[in-house]
């Protein structure tokens, strides 16, 4: 097992899946502010820009899965990381409005091919029995994207500028992403292997696979979009508001970096609990108590006065988003298996990307409506909620080919 390629595999994708997320998803949430500052723009312009970018990338799912499940997945990673690179160069000399909206078009089309669906789609090649724990190597590592990140983000900018600190994450970004991603291969039988390493008379029987075209035309498919894009509004949201919510608040730069930046080591402990939760309640039990955790999150700050709900929410909403990956991944593979992984995640992510894009914007719209940030708040707390019953529906519309 120590030599099988598809752990090196694992291993440089969940580093330059670290540095992606921490760079390209958490970046815009730091920079906000102090560009808004300089170029007089509302906060409903620059959310319109991030979830533009999301939508970009939902777009962009589809075809890239395509093309992961045709010719294998360092192809795009490649791509991915030249391109996030140059749209990070290019948003430190942004001055219009305009040449911001299309910065962040291209930013989502790099997000597309550098997150977590086409690391999930490689590791669905090259795992089976071990499947569940490479994803969770992956997710664990990821997940101290914003704990890393977030912090010396805010001090780049503190000590650098925005737009100096904008080409210093462009360096840092190309510069480890690029030899991370050149390792992929596209499948363990061009190294003379089979999945997990296993070949020869070890070696089990192909998985069976559930056509691309077959799960978008069943019901299980759509309660599962359903569900996660409601649980993705939250992180949307959160996204390019959380530090601002918790600056408006009365809190300090600091103290915002430091409790965003936690989020990403409470959702290590998410993942942590949700595997074995998973084997002992089912995928589908353990993903509705994701659901559920998360809408207590978001109460917890609306509701909970001062330091305490801040911390009661980074603890239940951090949990609940770093399990949701693995929920999804999980959801995805034991329903429809390997063979078309990439283009029904990527089906996934095309419905969830549609909506989850009105999260930042929305949130913009309502905070530039209301003053604040409560009625944001009670919105995903509900839509949580909503997601939980999706969930339950899945479990009542199983797959035609098999069941939950």
């Amino acid at each position: 097992m120590k030599r099988f390629y598809g752990w090196r595999i694992v291993w440089a994708l969940a580093l330059a899946t670290t540095v992606s997320y921490g760079v390209l998803y958490y970046g815009f949430g730091v920079l906000v502010r102090p560009m808004e500052a300089e170029l007089g723009w509302s906060r409903a312009q620059t959310s319109s820009a991030y979830a533009l970018g999301l939508l970009a990338s939902g777009l962009m799912a589809i075809p890239v899965g395509h093309w992961v499940d045709h010719r294998g997945a360092r192809g795009p990673l490649l791509l991915g990381s030249l391109l996030g690179s140059l749209m990070l160069l290019a948003w430190s000399q942004v001055r219009h409005l305009g040449a911001f909206y299309a910065v962040w078009v291209g930013m989502g089309l790099a997000m597309a091919m550098v997150l977590y669906e086409v690391a999930f789609a490689a590791v669905a090649v090259w795992f089976r029995r071990w499947r569940h724990q490479a994803t969770f190597v992956i997710t664990m590592v990821a997940g101290l994207a914003s704990t890393l990140f977030v912090p010396l983000e805010t001090f780049l900018v503190e000590h650098l500028g925005w737009r100096h600190a904008l080409v210093a994450l462009a360096l840092i970004y190309g510069l480890t992403t690029l030899p991370l991603h050149a390792l992929v291969r596209r499948r363990p039988e061009d190294l003379g292997q089979g999945p997990d390493g296993e070949s020869g008379p070890t070696a089990r029987p192909p998985e069976a696979s559930v056509s691309a075209r077959a799960a978008f035309r069943g019901a299980a498919f759509w309660w599962l979009a359903a569900a996660f894009t409601l649980l993705r509004l939250t992180p949307a949201a959160m996204g390019a508001h959380g530090v601002p919510l918790l600056l408006e608040r009365g809190y300090s730069p600091a103290f915002a970096a430091v409790a965003i930046g936690s989020v990403g080591l409470v959702q290590l402990l998410g993942r942590a609990l949700f595997l074995p939760g998973s084997q002992r309640w089912s995928l589908h039990r353990a993903a509705l108590g994701v659901a559920l955790c998360q809408a207590l999150g978001s109460l917890a700050l609306l509701l909970v006065p001062g330091a305490f709900g801040v911390w009661a929410f980074v603890g239940l909403y951090g949990m609940s988003n770093g399990a949701s990956t693995l929920a999804r991944a999980g959801l995805v593979a034991e329903l429809y298996g390997p063979q078309s992984y990439g283009r029904i995640n990527g089906g996934l992510s095309l419905v969830v990307s549609l909506t989850q894009s009105l999260g930042p914007v929305g949130a913009g719209f309502l905070y530039g409506a209301t003053g604040g940030y409560d009625a944001v708040l009670g919105i995903l707390a509900a839509s949580s909620l909503l997601a939980a019953l999706c969930l339950h529906q899945v479990g009542r519309n199983p797959k035609e080919e098999g069941s939950l």
